[in-house]
């Protein structure tokens, strides 16, 4: 997952570098621009000065010409009093003109020999008004593109991701197969010779765990079935069986309530035995093999919390942002699949969530399972 996040963080380096240039680019043209419409409105109210103070005998077109090619400025016409006289090329006019770009005065004399004032207010054209938007137009493209690529890599990911795990598991379920069939033949043999032997037993119980190791194998990569049954013995089981298998230098212990003994939710139990397994032997490889392990469990509205904490050396920031990323490990020794797998079988085929809840370094860490309950517990 590291080479996709910095993968990531080129691309989006990337959209913020165009858009950053776009903006500047854009703002540039857009301040030539502006600089472009007021000249030419300094030249339009010069020509309507002079149109307003025109001899009866004078030329006026060239006058007139000026005015009338003005068809995108935004302009207003006010008197003295703020007053609209005339306006040209407003679509919704502005309730204050004062608002706008301007004033420029213009000054004449009366009939009656009055001398009057008139302001010439102006806006920016529609064309400039887009362009300060075009910016914006490119980022929300180039962010669309960019998130469909990403979406669509992410997918690629996870497909591979999907057919690796699978692969994997298939093909490891099919190659215990023939060793534990091989086994269970010695087994029949060695108990019809040896009937009162103490570790015929014991053999036949590692046989049958194999075979377990094996269906679980089996069963990732396609949905496994799911039964309703009570919470907490299928959690005292697998603690039970990592506790017989596990030094006397670490301790497992369960926290709960009498009235949460008969908690039911939706569970297949190989897999999820498989992910307490899991969290237990990573529990005792941060504690280096010394240390306590405590299970506790909590409810909030219609889910049931079960929480792994553990008296190991915590992690840091970086380690905790990586643990399940598949192939992420800090083991000389691990292949990184432990948790990533626990994770999937806990939000993919359970449809709960497992993550990190806290981690001090020194001091331990805690791991949380969120399962729903069913209605009728």
């Amino acid at each position: 997952m590291g080479q996709y996040r910095s993968l990531l963080v080129t691309i989006f380096g990337i959209l913020l570098f165009i858009v950053t240039a776009s903006v500047l680019y854009t703002n540039n043209l857009s301040r030539q621009l502006a600089e472009e419409e007021q000249r030419r409105i300094q030249i339009w109210a010069q020509a309507t000065e002079r149109l307003i103070l025109a001899e009866p005998d004078e030329d006026i077109d060239f006058y007139s010409t000026i005015i009338e090619h003005n068809t995108t400025i935004p302009v207003y016409i006010t008197d003295s009093a703020n007053n609209v006289l005339h306006s040209r090329n407003v679509q919704k006019p502005v309730s204050d003109p004062r608002t706008l770009n301007g004033p420029i005065e213009i000054r004449f004399v009366d009939n009656d020999g009055t001398e009057v004032r008139q302001y010439i207010y102006y806006d920016e054209s529609t064309l400039l008004h887009q362009l300060r938007y075009v910016p914006y137009a490119q980022f929300a493209v180039i962010f669309i593109f960019i998130a469909m690529g990403v979406f669509a890599m992410l997918a690629a990911q996870r497909n591979a991701q999907n057919r690796v795990w699978v692969g994997l598991s298939k093909e490891t379920a099919h190659q215990l197969g023939t060793p534990i069939s091989s086994l269970n033949g010695w087994q029949t043999l060695l108990e019809a010779r040896y009937k009162d032997d103490e570790y015929i037993p014991q053999m036949r119980a590692d046989i049958d765990r194999l075979q377990v190791i094996a269906d679980r194998f089996s069963k990732v990569g396609s949905l496994p079935e799911l039964e309703q049954v009570q919470f907490v013995p299928v959690v005292r089981n697998a603690m039970s069986y990592m506790r017989a298998r596990t030094s006397n230098k670490v301790t497992i212990d369960f926290v709960t309530t009498e009235e949460r003994e008969n908690i039911e939710v939706m569970l297949n139990k190989p897999l999820f035995e498989w992910v307490i397994e899991n969290l237990i032997k990573n529990a005792i490889d941060a504690m280096n093999g010394s240390g306590s392990i405590v299970f506790s469990i909590n409810e909030k509205e219609n889910t049931v919390l079960l929480d792994v904490a553990d008296t190991g050396k915590g992690m840091d920031r970086h380690t905790q942002r990586h643990i399940f990323d598949t192939g992420f490990t800090t083991k000389s020794r691990g292949w990184g699949l432990g948790l990533p797998l626990a994770k999937r079988i806990i939000e993919d085929y359970h449809g709960g969530k497992l993550f990190l809840k806290q981690s001090e370094i020194g001091v331990g860490s805690t791991f949380r399972i969120i399962l729903n309950k069913c209605k009728d517990s």
